[in-house]
């Protein structure tokens, strides 16, 4: 807790929510978002030189871009712990020296062995920031702001994603791919000068016990009146609560976490991912044959990516979270399509790149911010950083098989039909099954506190239906 939160002012502040000290907290707090988009981002245009300075093998290929991949789970592992033990800011500070350390070792390696094992050490870095990021902002933000500044931790993984890709564009011309990880130093000191000047999450505070802080923390970003009654919500909630990792087993919360899992997988095997991190391949795949008029062409998805990311801001104060997610993975489905259209007809690249910009934007609008949102949100307060943890290392872990297998099932597909368009068809199946998972099974949390939602789950009947 900073001296300024402790001062005499927060104890007379009535006045309403402090957007300046609000925003100013979830921007420093996003930090660790744009470094989630900004080092998982990297590897897509540095891999074109590191295939060559390696001699990949398509396994090999797979391993060194899924590398960093396979480090995310061990994040939230880390944060099952972490995030509820000794709270979310010192774990967000513990992430910060994992990227530092990532980003010095991938720069100086000289192996594709010591690469890898940095790469893993940064994925860890990955996994942790983008459990606790949102989880952090969730927290601290009023019920009918949450959607919409958790958002801002997509937008921050967007703008780390193309800010990735215009580094590596401006450093390929002479193949600096060692200069493309260093350049990761900068967000990195952003984000853990910036950790000084945030508070702790007055729902971890209350959670240990520590109700005076909570309550300061409350008052100064929502006044005095507010606080007192979400104080009061919080208390309530946390009576129904032990905290321990044997609550997830409750009829109701059991059903959360299966359903937060579920919504995490979902959110990486749906291909745009895919489309995502092998961009710049893709593209060769299509007819290019310059690795740097590849991640050239990349700039206009993520240019594209960034403004459905900042439309997603109105959807998500104007929709409900379901309608916009069933609305979203159908769009998925139907973008797919034209990707298996445009390989197996051997269209121009032009209608490659018009093609990727279906997924890619549906998935931007829709599942990409709102499964953080959700997730976010759906659990009770004691158990969050649990339950985010599970459901984020379950999405971690289904994203390295899918970066791992992807390159060959691609292969599979080009070696047996001549192009690879029959994995998107693969990837239109799964979206069109989301799409049925939603609206069957995921209820509405748009505008309710986080402790109406965790009440909700902790007395769910097990004969209750979800919706």
């Amino acid at each position: 807790m900073t001296n300024q939160q402790n001062s005499g002012d927060i104890h007379g502040n009535d006045t309403g929510i402090c957007k300046t000290y609000l925003y100013m907290t979830v921007f420093i707090a996003s930090v660790g978002g744009f470094l989630f988009g900004y080092d998982l981002s990297l590897i897509s245009g540095a891999v074109i030189f590191l295939k060559e300075e390696f001699a990949l093998t398509p396994f090999w290929f797979g391993a060194v871009v899924g590398s960093a991949i396979l480090g995310c789970p061990f994040g939230p592992m880390l944060g099952a712990w972490m995030a509820d033990g000794i709270g979310r800011k010192p774990t967000l500070i513990i992430a910060g020296f994992l990227f530092l350390a990532s980003s010095v070792g991938c720069a100086l390696a000289h192996g594709m062995g010591s690469f890898i094992v940095w790469r893993f050490v940064g994925g860890m870095g990955v996994g942790l920031a983008s459990t606790v990021s949102p989880m952090y902002i969730a927290e601290i933000a009023p019920a009918r702001l949450r959607g919409r500044l958790v958002v801002v931790n997509q937008l921050a993984i967007v703008v780390g994603l193309s800010m990735s890709v215009l580094v590596t564009y401006w450093l390929s011309f002479g193949g600096h791919w060692r200069l493309m990880f260093a350049t990761q130093l900068i967000p990195v000191a952003a984000l853990l000068f910036g950790l000084f000047f945030v508070p702790e999450s007055a729902r971890w505070l209350a959670s240990v016990g520590r109700m005076a802080d909570a309550l300061r923390v409350l008052a100064r970003i929502n006044g005095r009146t507010q606080a007192e009654k979400e104080i009061k919500e919080i208390q309530e909630e946390l009576g129904d609560e032990t905290g321990g990792f044997g609550e997830l087993f409750r009829p109701g919360v059991r059903l959360a976490l299966i359903l937060g899992i579920l919504l995490m997988v979902f959110s990486q095997i749906n291909g745009v991912n895919m489309i995502l991190l092998y961009t710049p391949t893709l593209f060769m795949e299509a007819g290019l044959t310059s690795a740097p008029d590849a991640i050239l062409n990349s700039v206009y998805i993520d240019v594209w990516i960034s403004i459905c990311t900042v439309i997603a801001f109105w959807l998500t104060r104007t929709f409900g979270r379901r309608s916009i997610l069933i609305g979203g993975t159908l769009a998925m489905a139907i973008g797919h399509l034209f990707m298996f259209l445009n390989f197996s007809h051997k269209m121009p690249v032009l209608f490659t790149l018009a093609a990727m910009l279906i997924p890619t934007g549906a998935f931007t609008l829709t599942l990409a911010p709102l499964s953080w949102v959700v997730l976010s949100e759906i659990f009770p307060n004691r158990i969050r950083g649990k339950a985010m943890s599970i459901a984020t290392c379950a999405m971690f872990a289904a994203s390295y098989v899918t970066v791992n297998v992807f390159p060959m099932v691609m292969e599979g597909f080009k070696n047996r039909f001549g192009h690879p368009g029959g994995t998107f068809l693969i990837f239109s199946g799964i979206c069109l099954s989301c799409t049925l998972f939603i609206w069957r099974l995921l209820p509405e949390t748009k505008d309710k506190t986080l402790e109406e939602i965790g009440k909700f789950w902790l007395t769910l009947d097990r004969k209750r239906p979800v919706r």
